[in-house]
């Protein structure tokens, strides 16, 4: 009896290790289940990240600690993803890409199980920071690989395919958690992430063939990175320009039913028309990046600013609310364009540079919410964060003409 080989290894012998993997190596069925794969493991990172928004009550009633104190388990899973993806883009540099991609998803599903059976809160925050540090740098490696089995015209949408699994999280996986959560136990809800992470695993080592290590890679060289100005341009884009979706969705349900005066049970309904959001911006968004990458995240930028401004004047408006919700998740098409324009301005250190752009995108969650959080404390209400996030995605758009001139001074626009 002979046994079937696998997609991939009916046009590669899977048991060679090969220095990259290519659009010529791969038949386009052994690159779309690779690209289901890497967007698993955004399923489960993204539906991991936001499913414990829901069930603080829960959590914070187990551990018999107040709900603002539950809430340290969410700034330490977020810390854990800043600190994170750069330290292990840098440590990993001589570790081949299918085996960085097999331990981060492996350290991501055990923290979520060993998360699940916590016995206190101190031990389930340390867990929770564990846990996010696999984050940014899954990201970063998955879009690098996604990048490399297309033509260079259709990088931007191979990302955007990765990335799509963080997008469709929060639009089915983190719902679908919390409902299970408050039926069940929150506990449950941290077993199916992990489920969803030793999914990943099993999915990546049937279906992704090895390979080497680039030539040259060292620790050395990825630090390389952070001696590119447009690098931490790019970074300052997105730890900028992002803050101001954050500084919105960080208070949206208190601005539905509050300021819109809502009835609570539509909470859920703006929550979709976000999610819905993101999901149209990161696929109309990296069919963009592939016609013009700068255009595309600088005009994002713009529409940011013209909708996050919108939402500041007529947010107590229910249909206006609605709708300005929506395009503000449609604000995440720049995403997948900043993924590929960091793999151009990284150069040979790209590991690092990619990874850390979910670092930026931790701290714009952490700075619009910051700020977002200050503008309700002044008294001016729940839609002032509408202006923050103008005034956030005004600054993006800036650090953005920034990067342009100095690519124009250097003849490369």
């Amino acid at each position: 009896m002979t046994q079937s080989a696998s997609p991939i290894e009916s046009v590669q012998d899977t048991s060679r290790p090969t220095p990259h993997l290519s659009a010529a190596s791969l038949t386009p069925m052994a690159v779309l289940l690779i690209e289901i794969a890497l967007a698993v493991g955004g399923f489960g990172i993204g539906t991991g990240e936001f499913a414990i928004m829901g069930l603080l009550p829960d959590v914070a009633a187990t551990y018999q600690v107040s709900i603002p104190m539950a809430g340290y388990v969410i700034s330490a899973y977020a810390l854990g993803v800043v600190v994170g993806a750069p330290v292990i883009a840098v440590l990993s540099a001589r570790l081949p890409r299918r085996t960085l991609l097999l331990g981060l998803m492996a350290v991501f599903a055990l923290g979520n199980i060993l998360s699940a059976v916590a016995p206190d809160f101190w031990s389930f925050t340390v867990l929770r920071f564990i846990t996010g540090l696999p984050h940014g740098a899954y990201f970063g490696v998955a879009a690098l690989v996604a990048a490399s089995m297309v033509p260079p015209t259709k990088r931007a949408r191979a990302v955007g395919r990765v990335m799509l699994g963080l997008t469709v999280a929060t639009l089915l996986g983190t719902p679908i958690a919390t409902f299970m959560g408050q039926l069940l136990s929150w506990r449950a809800a941290f077993f199916l992430v992990g489920g969803i992470g030793a999914l990943t695993v099993a999915l990546l080592w049937y279906f992704l063939p090895r390979d080497k290590v680039m030539e040259g890679a060292s620790v050395k060289r990825e630090l390389g990175a952070f001696g590119r100005s447009q690098v931490w341009l790019t970074l300052g884009i997105a730890a900028v320009g992002f803050g101001g979706m954050f500084s919105v969705f960080s208070y949206i349900a208190s601005t539905t039913t509050v300021t819109a005066g809502m009835p609570v049970t539509t909470v859920a309904i703006v929550l979709a028309l976000f999610g819905i959001g993101m999901n149209v911006g990161n696929i109309v968004g990296s069919r963009l990046a592939d016609l013009s990458l700068m255009g595309t995240i600088g005009g994002v930028m713009a529409f940011n600013v013209f909708v996050m401004g919108a939402f500041g004047l007529f947010a107590e408006y229910p249909a206006v609310l609605c709708l300005c919700v929506f395009l503000i998740g449609c604000g995440f098409a720049a995403g997948p364009a900043l993924q590929t324009r960091l793999m151009d301005v990284a150069a040979d250190a790209q590991t690092l540079a990619a990874a850390s752009n979910h670092s930026a995108f931790n701290i714009a969650n952490a700075l619009g919410a910051w700020l977002g959080g200050l503008v309700i404390t002044w008294g001016w209400g729940f839609a002032a964060t509408g202006y923050v996030g103008a005034f956030l995605s005004l600054l993006g758009l800036g650090v953005f003409f920034v990067s342009h001139t100095l690519d124009t001074r250097r003849g490369r626009a």
